[in-house]
């Protein structure tokens, strides 16, 4: 059982959550420090949102060189980056993160469509690159916060010292 989730049995108990909301996040329970960089300002409030709600603290950039810069001030447990941004795009944005903190997993967002056979598909290329997940856009918000779980439980499994790109699969 994911530890984001306690069953209890007895329904007259409230049930607890398992993520403890006034601790940075410690790889057990608790809040993460994510950074999205993202030109689009909806989708940066959209994700900000869902994250904060889940109790996550959120930083965000419009641009990827405005998001390499808070990246390298601040100690960030997990990134998303859109691929396709004015200036630094985010496949470039990635190689410099990886270059300085190559732990730091990524999530790659992207709108733009996967067409079969009509040119590159940029969201596995991202994973091949050093992404550990991909989303597609519009994404729903619950394969937004699994992709979230899931890269932080990776990440701090004791059985591994990192989250090799594409380990966790894609989601729609």
């Amino acid at each position: 059982m994911s530890k984001y989730l306690r069953w209890n049995a007895n329904p007259a108990t409230p049930v607890q959550p398992a993520v403890d909301l006034t601790a940075r996040w410690t790889g057990e329970t608790g809040l993460a420090k994510i950074l999205i960089v993202d030109d689009d300002s909806a989708v940066q409030a959209t994700i900000r949102l869902l994250l904060e709600r889940a109790g996550h603290s959120v930083v965000v950039a419009s641009d990827g060189r405005n998001g390499l810069a808070l990246f390298e001030a601040g100690d960030f447990d997990l990134l998303f980056l859109d691929i396709f941004m004015p200036g630094m795009d985010g496949i470039e944005t990635m190689r410099l993160v990886h270059a300085q903190q190559p732990l730091t997993p990524i999530i790659v967002i992207s709108g733009n469509p996967v067409l079969s056979g009509a040119g590159p598909d940029f969201l596995t290329m991202a994973t091949k690159l050093g992404a550990v997940l991909s989303l597609q856009k519009p994404f729903k918000p619950a394969a937004l916060l699994a992709a979230v779980a899931d890269c932080l439980e990776a990440a701090n499994r004791p059985s591994s010292s990192s989250i090799a790109a594409g380990d966790i699969a894609s989601r729609p």
